[in-house]
């Protein structure tokens, strides 16, 4: 199945739960706070229609077609068709969409990628996966993910802390299934999500898989699921010339609370085990192959961003002043690093069984940069932006006004531009940068792969110390201090 912007609105009109400002919210897809990003992402699902050679791919066993979000590639060529498919999606939102369809979906298939680590744990649980992969894949479905716990007492683990149903966990189990309660977070793009995949990428202690090691997916409208939004950007937002990004990509991540949630077991793929919980991301392609879709998106967001730094040069009229020439040749070569890596993670991948997958340390490197790279490109686009991004109109009403919009005229000049072409250019510069919006995506980008000694630790754990340490012993072999005396 191929599915129409139309199909997944409607499919969003199934009950489901959801909280914000206080209230139960009628339907989400007219909902001030939400109805906007749910139209332009829909949008992403005729881009498939009209795009067909370019974002799908062909089902050998049933000659239908499907999104390449959930192809698993058998060689280089076809990762990298697959990353041109997800290349010109997120190319869309400029990649301010971090959990886009195309992120979870990247988990699942590489989970099915290492389906036979899954084998080995439990051929039932392996066989639900393989079965809910075919099940998403072929009917189109958007999927967030919760997988990690309110933060709370951070000095404490899930189990240790007052509620032990703080964190979502096990309350009971029959034979039709588990019966889940408590909460996890952040379900980032849930509330236009069709199902959410729940499980636990944290490390967990002896004794808490009784309660906590699980894997599933349900579907985001299970009756006891209750969705609560955090405040949405773009419910006060609805003007696209003044809020272009904040106005249509809030992706309004959300706390799910689970009250006592059926989960059938024919959906649950890890039960009650701390080493598979781990596994199931670290032991199969899933965490490379969704992170590598994140660095993907990352490549086109500091590509868009390099372009709002020259045209910020030009706007002011200072593309040819030499230190602004400096910064912007740092800045291209940080979006160069973006790229680089991504490519880098292709050439380098390997073969997981059939599949061929990027390379792990290059995207636990890549992770690494990011996380610092990201907010120093934010500070140098508002050095070049400087005051210009802040005396803008106080909104579109003002050019309805004669007297007001002679005066905009007047004092919003540019060599380059007119006095609504800048007002519209650092309408958007604002929104990428210095906006609420934008703030969140500052710490959005630092941390949604985890805190730095996370990734530094991957990165630490999966580069190859023995070739570094074999040429520095090779060379140091070469003489000796008896030689000389």
């Amino acid at each position: 199945m191929i599915k129409t912007s139309a199909q997944h609105i409607e499919s969003l009109r199934d009950g489901r739960q959801v909280y914000i400002n206080g209230e139960l919210v009628d339907d989400v897809t007219t909902h001030p706070a939400f109805s906007k990003t749910i139209e332009w992402l829909s949008k992403l699902y005729d881009f498939q229609h009209e795009n067909q050679e370019l974002m799908t791919t062909v089902d050998p066993e049933s000659g239908e077609r499907y999104n390449r979000i959930w192809q698993l590639p058998k060689s280089p060529e076809e990762l990298k068709q697959r990353r041109a498919a997800l290349e010109a999606w997120t190319g869309l939102s400029c990649g301010f969409l971090g959990r886009a369809p195309d992120h979870v979906a990247s988990c699942i298939s590489g989970m099915v990628m290492g389906i036979d680590r899954f084998k080995q744990y439990d051929a039932e649980r392996a066989e639900n996966l393989l079965n809910y992969y075919r099940y998403a894949r072929d009917n189109d479905l958007y999927l967030t993910y919760v997988i990690i716990n309110p933060q709370a007492d951070r000095s404490k683990s899930a189990g240790e802390q007052k509620d032990e149903f703080l964190a979502a966990g096990i309350a009971a189990e029959d034979d039709e299934g588990l019966t889940i309660r408590g909460a996890k977070m952040l379900a980032t793009g849930g509330i236009m999500a069709n199902e959410v995949l729940v499980t636990c990428l944290q490390p967990l202690k002896k004794g808490e898989e009784e309660k906590y090691a699980v894997s599933f997916t349900i579907p985001m409208n299970a009756p006891g699921l209750k969705i609560l939004s955090r405040k949405s950007y773009s419910e006060h937002n609805d003007s696209v010339f003044q809020n272009p990004l904040s106005s249509r990509f809030d992706e309004n991540d959300a706390l799910l609370y689970f009250d006592d949630v059926k989960v059938p077991w024919d959906r649950v793929f890890v039960h009650r085990d701390t080493d598979m919980c781990l596994a199931q991301f670290h032991e199969t392609p899933a965490h490379v192959y969704q992170n590598y879709q994140a660095q993907i998106r990352l490549m086109v967001k500091m590509r868009f961003l390099a372009g709002v730094a020259y045209r910020t040069a030009e706007m002011n009229g200072i593309i040819n002043f030499p230190p602004v020439r400096e910064t912007l040749g740092q800045i291209a070569a940080e979006a160069a690093i973006s790229e680089s890596f991504v490519n880098g993670m292709e050439n380098k991948g390997r073969y997981v069984g059939e599949y061929y997958v990027p390379d792990r340390h290059l995207l636990y490197a890549a992770q690494v940069v990011a996380q610092q790279l990201y907010p120093n490109f934010i500070t140098r686009l508002r050095d070049l932006a400087g005051g210009g991004v802040i005396m803008l109109p106080s909104s579109t009403e003002d050019f309805a006004n004669p007297e007001m919009r002679a005066m905009i005229e007047k004092t919003q000049q540019s060599p380059v531009a007119d006095s609504e072409e800048r007002v519209k250019f650092f309408n958007l510069a604002w929104d990428a940068i210095g906006s609420e919006f934008a703030s969140r995506h500052t710490q959005y980008e630092m941390f949604y792969s985890g805190a730095t000694f996370v990734t530094k630790g991957a990165s630490f754990r999966t580069f190859d110390w023995k070739q570094s340490t074999g040429l520095l012993d090779s060379f140091a072999s070469q003489y000796e201090l008896k030689d000389e005396i």
